[in-house]
């Protein structure tokens, strides 16, 4: 084994697909870019990590609802622009050419170009370690889309995009022998 740089340890770690948040303020909508999200059960509750560095973050601590749009491959270099810009200087639904469709249960849009969306609500904020904790209300998908693959962000400016998925369902139930 060779020594690998500590502050690069994450990369074996990240887990979540990059995902976009939208939020709404008003008439003020904005989207944000995040990797740093995780699955906290089945109930479904997520969480994911910002601050008071983002635009969105006023937004999210007023209102405490969001949407999680999940993007796919093709929009790689879209969601990677969204998150190096700041919603303070512009309308990233129109700079981008993305379409915003109204929610069910939460103010903050839906986005039509992305492969899911979850309605969310914010039930916990960890400020010292800048988690939010969501519960979902709806979730929406759009089966119709070519693309499905998700992409990963493992730092540096570098992702992987997913392949083929492997499906073990049938194993995962089979009932162990006694005794193990």
């Amino acid at each position: 084994m060779k020594a690998f740089p500590l502050n690069k340890a994450f990369t074996f770690l990240e887990p979540g697909p990059v995902i976009l948040v939208s939020t709404a303020d008003g008439d003020r909508r904005n989207i944000m870019t995040l990797s740093w999200t995780m699955v906290l059960d089945f109930t479904p509750r997520f969480a994911f990590m910002t601050g008071s560095w983002n635009y969105s973050y006023k937004a999210l601590v007023k209102n405490k609802e969001c949407v999680i749009a999940v993007p796919t491959a093709d929009m790689i270099k879209t969601v990677v622009s969204i998150g190096a810009c700041s919603g303070a200087d512009v309308d990233k639904f129109e700079k981008f050419k993305l379409t915003p469709l109204k929610a069910e249960f939460v103010g903050a849009p839906l986005i039509k170009e992305c492969y899911a969306n979850i309605e969310c609500r914010v039930v916990d904020y960890i400020k010292k370690h800048g988690i939010f904790i969501l519960d979902a209300e709806a979730a929406w998908i759009d089966e119709r889309r070519k693309e499905k693959r998700l992409f990963h962000a493992v730092g540096d400016g570098k992702f992987i995009v997913d392949g083929e998925k492997i499906s073990h369902r049938k194993l995962m139930l089979e009932k162990l022998p006694e005794g193990v």
